[in-house]
């Protein structure tokens, strides 16, 4: 299937609110966890149930509800029935290959982005649909596989820091988008370095190996852009959003994130600019070496012009040649060939053709 565009025919006709699962199954199981907290206290748990979760709502605390696994429509129906959300929100959850967006609803703000992770000793990024369901008191976010991504958030809110422990659900928001938008800048990073040593290697040795790599590079930076471009729409949406789900005080770390996504954005154009003069500096290379080849082929043409000319008056089919029974004639006709040849070399060196 296309990494740019993903529509499956099933999914034609269906209605907004359908909760069909609409992706790649990337979980054996569903995987329910818990992380119920304030300024005072902690508790972490993992759930069997969804109706589990009801006992923290009754508690004054930020609640995080994380799934992993987003393909049982049972268990999305259970969550948007049990925590009194509209089946239209779940059904956008569900929609991995949407487009990443905020969209306000009457008691929630749901938050789709494209998360990305460079994976360790190889060169694959793994890409999953992130989406966070923000409300007044909790936070429920979906991932398509089991992950630590967010571990340094939950670290966080183990050892007590204490923006993170007296923030609400609207700064948790911020911390995990925080995590999603400084992978971007990892995964560029890492990229970045591969596409500036292949810039030595495209001056020292240009061949096919090289123009191989660039292609690939530009396909891998394209697919990065194509996911980074629109969450940049989606944070800058998200901090000019006036919301009751978000305070006044958190708007600040939304502008952080503005920046941050505005340097990857930045950054993947760059490299997007560094691959297209590595192209041009390869054509620009290769011509060059084909021009000092075509030079050198034209040199000797040139040279063996006339040298061909002297030796085939020699090759005429004449009884009567005035040269031919001179004892030293072939030797005169070397020796003017060679003058010739030479005479043209110094001609041709003066001029600076050579």
């Amino acid at each position: 299937m296309a990494r740019f565009v993903k529509k499956s025919k099933q999914d034609i006709g269906l209605a907004p609110d359908d909760l069909t699962f609409r992706g790649k199954k990337k979980a054996n199981e569903v995987l329910l966890r818990i992380i119920d907290f304030n300024e005072d206290t902690l508790e972490e748990d993992a759930v069997q149930v969804v109706r589990d979760v009801l006992k923290y709502k009754e508690k004054d605390t930020v609640t995080w509800l994380n799934v992993d696994g987003l393909h049982n429509a049972a268990i999305m129906k259970e969550i948007a029935e049990t925590l009194d959300l509209d089946t239209l929100v779940l059904a956008e959850v569900i929609q991995t290959h949407a487009r990443p967006r905020v969209i306000e609803y009457d008691n929630c703000i749901l938050i789709t982005i494209k998360m990305m992770q460079q994976k360790e000793n190889t060169d694959q990024i793994m890409v999953e649909n992130l989406s966070i369901i923000l409300t007044e008191d909790m936070l429920i976010s979906f991932q398509e596989r089991k992950g630590d991504v967010f571990e340094p958030v939950r670290d966080r809110i183990r050892k007590q820091k204490k923006r993170i422990r007296h923030g609400g659900t609207d700064y948790l928001t911020f911390a995990l988008l925080d995590i999603v938008i400084d992978n971007y800048l990892y995964v560029l990073s890492v990229l970045g370095e591969k596409i500036e040593t292949l810039e030595d290697t495209l001056l020292l040795n240009p061949n096919e190996v090289v123009i191989n790599e660039i292609n690939k590079y530009k396909r891998e930076l394209n697919f990065l852009r194509k996911n980074i471009k629109p969450a940049k729409e989606m944070i800058f949406s998200l901090a000019k959003m006036e919301s009751e789900f978000i305070d006044e005080a958190t708007y600040v770390h939304f502008k952080e994130l503005e920046d941050n996504i505005s340097q990857a954005s930045e950054v993947s154009d760059s490299y997007r600019d560094i691959l297209s003069d590595q192209l041009n500096i390869y054509h620009t290379t290769i011509s060059s070496k084909l021009n000092d080849v075509m030079k050198v082929l034209t040199v000797f043409s040139v040279i063996f012009i006339p040298l061909t000319f002297i030796a085939g008056i020699y090759g005429t089919n004449f009884d009567f040649l005035p040269e031919l029974h001179y004892k030293y004639s072939y030797f005169i006709m070397l020796g003017i060939m060679v003058v010739i040849a030479l005479g043209m070399l110094i001609y041709f060196k003066r001029n600076k053709w050579l």
